[in-house]
């Protein structure tokens, strides 16, 4: 198995009108023929965490019973897309000159949103536990420096070509990593996805796991994977620019996801 504990598609009556309006959207943006770039899908990146926190509102049952189907996994992921797809459309039609910046600032707020849900549930139930959380974020961000200045140094035209799309994809899975870490050795969460639950029990017979726990050679592996699959998409992105940055936004999105939705349930759930 290499899906994640509780992977489930919802009921059918949630899941053909959602799929049927995925297909909708997938169906117009095609027709729009918008421009992907460097910018585009930078500004997709807030809608990732907004999918990431209302997936964490799911867990801790604050979203409504009535609709919470759409926000479990892997539902929320095509609910978050059909949303974030109608505003592209929108400001596809609307703000033509601007989109990038209606995108990105249209999911800023979404963010803003999700937060305040969470952290009212926190407060309601006197389980807001902030610390652990922004020190995995503070490390994530240090790490991503560091890596991305070895980029620069020794394969600066992989920093040139990739950009800011290359930092995201850096600091989406460090963020994963660092606050996966975390989790465990920490804060005794558990792994869901099977393929880093088996490197967590691989770290667990060294020698090293009673010294510095488990999570160190997570963060090696998820960080050494970022940086090779960021030099691998370089050419990709040179050759293909429009398909280059949306795949390694999709890359970007499988760490950062994860990642945020981390941060915010630990915050949540003391």
């Amino acid at each position: 198995m290499v899906l994640p504990e509780g992977f489930a598609l919802p009921s059918l009556s949630y899941l053909l009108p959602l799929l049927l309006a995925v297909g909708a959207v997938l169906w117009s943006l095609r027709r729009a023929e918008p421009t992907i770039s460097e910018r585009t899908v930078v500004a997709l990146a807030p809608w990732m965490v907004v999918g990431a926190g209302l997936h964490a509102l799911y867990q801790v049952q604050v979203i409504p019973e009535s609709i919470a189907p759409l926000f479990g996994t892997p539902a929320v992921y095509l609910t978050t897309f059909v949303v974030a797809g109608v505003v592209w459309l929108i400001s596809l039609r609307r703000f033509t000159a601007t989109v990038p910046r209606v995108l990105a600032s249209v999911g800023i707020v979404g963010i803003a949103l999700v937060l305040a849900l969470a952290l009212w549930h926190g407060v309601q139930n006197d389980s807001l536990r902030l610390f652990w959380p922004l020190v995995a974020l503070v490390v994530a961000v240090l790490f991503t420096g560091v890596l991305w200045a070895m980029t620069q140094y020794f394969y600066p035209h992989v920093a040139v070509i990739t950009g800011a799309v290359g930092v995201l994809t850096l600091f989406g899975h460090a963020l994963d990593a660092v606050s996966t870490a975390v989790g465990i050795d920490v804060l005794n969460a558990s792994e869901r996805t099977p393929v880093s639950r088996a490197i967590l029990e691989f770290a667990e017979v060294l020698p090293t796991a009673d010294v510095i726990g488990v999570g160190w050679l997570f963060i090696l592996v998820k960080l050494a994977i970022a940086e090779f699959v960021v030099i691998l998409f370089a050419d990709y992105v040179a050759e293909e620019p429009a398909e280059g940055y949306l795949l390694l936004g999709v890359v970007a999105a499988v760490g950062l996801g994860p990642g945020a939705h981390n941060l915010i349930l630990f915050a949540i759930t003391g």
